[in-house]
């Protein structure tokens, strides 16, 4: 068996490998095409795409998924209509290959241009969230890469069918269909070959738990962008605004518990605490939020107290380790300690005191009086993303089409030789 999984990603990795090559050159205006036509096949096919999905939630109730992973899972019309919004919108963006990204002359007489190009082929292995089948989709073609998509088992026919009218949007506008190729199993062996395929794939994207993400990072052999974590943090600062505070803590704990920009630790300032009392935490208790903390605030009725593991934690549910910290300078050394470089909000209406939280973290995404929920490629205007990478090498935050391309040097001369 696992040799005919292995031929067959061998076969998908060739013809990927050529779908490249011809997207490389394709016109901005046959990728839009195609954007647009998978966008219209989702809508006009919705009643089919959510009954596939009823399927994969009967299935994933079998295999007793957490609240917060059953919510990722689960398409409904609004949920449709942001994966029409996103195709869109990635639609709409100006085409990142081709940029010129820089240009000089140099005393020899040459001019030299740094020009954005595909990376070529990206292979995505994801869990549970079916509408990654059309952002990675997406986001690839409009880089003018090929793509080669592993979805959960969870999300296996919920992701066949988005994946079936995202090839209808190929063959409408003469593209190759294997530019956007979804592996029809959920052999985990497809997972083993794609992480070794180093003569097909260029780079590959985990999007999932810290188990799938772990995995990939430690047994791929191909390049990868990947944040193995998101433990966010919220700090309020002695000088936050008290409504501006409430509002944003409930938001970035509670509107999707199960998204990687989930807020998971909140940071008290003393005097915040002192001036305004337990109000954050009470709002979050009424919320029906586990708050888990230490010390002086285990006073607050309906707190549990925090084991050590609980700070540095992902939880992923209606739960949230509460700590109070001795100004900004404290915030930022938790943060650092426990931290996972995802995604870090301050609320603060001090200019000084939100430039050293921002100078002196190295999280990808830094917030000012703003929820952690926005840790969102559509939220930063890209449509969609692939992914959040927590990496420093080559993309970093949310990765979209323009993070999908490298780059070449066309230099140009008149007969120039070097003396």
């Amino acid at each position: 068996m696992d040799g005919q999984i292995s031929d067959m990603m061998t076969r998908i990795g060739t013809a990927a490998r050529a779908a490249a090559a011809e997207l490389a050159y394709a016109g901005s205006e046959r990728k839009v095409a195609a954007l647009i036509g998978a966008a219209d096949a989702v809508w006009r096919r919705r009643a089919e795409i959510m009954d596939e999905n009823s399927l994969d939630l009967a299935y994933g109730e079998e295999k007793g998924l957490s609240p917060a992973m059953m919510d990722r899972l689960r398409l409904d019309e609004a949920r449709l209509r942001g994966i029409v919004d996103g195709l869109r919108t990635v639609a709409e963006q100006a085409d990142p290959v081709g940029r010129v990204l820089a240009e000089w002359d140099r005393p020899s007489g040459l001019h030299i241009q740094r020009v954005a190009t595909p990376l070529g082929v990206v292979g995505v292995i994801y869990e549970s969230r079916p509408n990654v089948t059309a952002d990675a989709g997406a986001l690839c073609l409009k880089a003018g890469n090929a793509v080669i998509l592993r979805g959960g088992s969870e999300s296996f026919h919920s992701s066949t069918a988005i994946h079936a009218c995202v090839v209808e949007g190929l063959r409408q506008a003469g593209l190759p269909e294997a530019a956007i190729q979804l592996v029809p199993t959920r052999d985990r062996q497809a997972v083993t070959d794609m992480l070794h395929a180093v003569e097909f794939i260029d780079v590959i994207v985990p999007r999932g738990g810290k188990g799938l993400v772990g995995l990939v990072q430690r047994e791929a052999r191909v390049p990868v962008f990947a944040h193995l974590e998101g433990i966010c943090h919220v700090y309020a600062d002695r000088d936050a605004d008290l409504e501006q505070a409430r509002r944003v803590v409930l938001n970035a704990k509670t509107r999707r518990t199960g998204v990687c920009g989930s807020a998971e630790c909140l940071l008290i300032d003393w005097p915040f605490y002192t001036k305004h009392g337990a109000v954050l935490i009470e709002d979050l208790l009424k919320a029906g939020v586990e708050v888990r903390t230490t010390g002086e605030l285990l006073k607050v009725s309906g707190t549990v107290p925090a084991a050590p593991e609980d700070f540095g934690r992902e939880f992923l549910d209606m739960i949230i380790a509460v700590k109070l910290v001795d100004g900004v300078d404290e915030a930022i050394a938790h943060i650092r300690r426990y931290g996972s470089n995802h995604t870090e909000s301050i609320l603060t209406e001090n200019d000084a005191t939100a430039a050293r939280f921002f100078e002196r973290l190295d999280s990808a995404i830094l917030m000012r009086n703003a929820s952690t929920q926005f840790a969102d490629g559509g939220e930063f205007g890209m449509g969609a993303e692939i992914g959040i990478a927590t990496g420093k090498l080559h993309a970093r935050g949310p990765v979209g089409a323009e993070q999908l391309t490298s780059f070449k040097y066309l230099v140009t001369g008149h007969g120039t030789i070097r003396p």
